[in-house]
């Protein structure tokens, strides 16, 4: 029981502690997202939706997903359409190439499902470093491995209506 006080009171700290940031601070975050030449003129929002800067470009960036996330996207307008329809549950479909940066990297997710939040459902559960996700019409998935630890690109929620290439980027030397 102490044990789980000690993590509310933990987690309650955190957001606290995020609610705190400055709007400066959270825009250079989602900047640091994708490259500059994207986000010099992306829109920057913030996790409650609250736009932090008005962009040019057609990119929408975030300082994180939800309130204590501290994992900066980018979007272009398709992936943008994909958070949509997993935030509301509905169906995706897309006829056209989308997508995200997560240049800073992810938190632990599932890579079978966007809606899962047990870790010990039996999934696998990755937590990536830095990368691209590319969301294409699902029939050009075909082939490609789902498997996250195979050293290169893999399909994450495969048998979702959201699958998507993760492309990992390695910046090891």
């Amino acid at each position: 029981m102490r044990t789980l006080y000690i993590l509310l009171v933990l987690m309650l700290v955190s957001l606290n502690s995020y609610g705190d940031e400055s709007a400066a601070e959270k825009i250079a975050r989602a900047e640091s997202a994708a490259h500059p030449a994207i986000t010099r003129q992306a829109t920057i929002m913030d996790v409650d939706g609250k736009m932090l800067r008005k962009g040019s470009n057609g990119w929408v960036c975030m300082p994180g997903i939800m309130p204590g996330d501290n994992h900066p996207m980018c979007n272009d307008a398709v992936w943008g359409k994909l958070m949509n329809a997993i935030g509301t549950k509905s169906d995706f479909k897309t006829d056209r190439i989308g997508i995200s940066y997560m240049l800073q990297g992810d938190a632990l997710v599932s890579n079978a499902n966007p809606l899962a939040t047990d870790i010990n459902n039996g999934d696998v559960w990755v937590q990536e470093g830095p990368h691209i996700m590319i969301v294409v019409p699902k029939e050009m998935l075909k082939g490609l491995s789902d498997d996250p630890f195979n050293g290169g690109p893999y399909v994450m929620w495969k048998d979702t209506p959201y699958a998507h290439i993760m492309l990992p980027i390695h910046t090891d030397k």
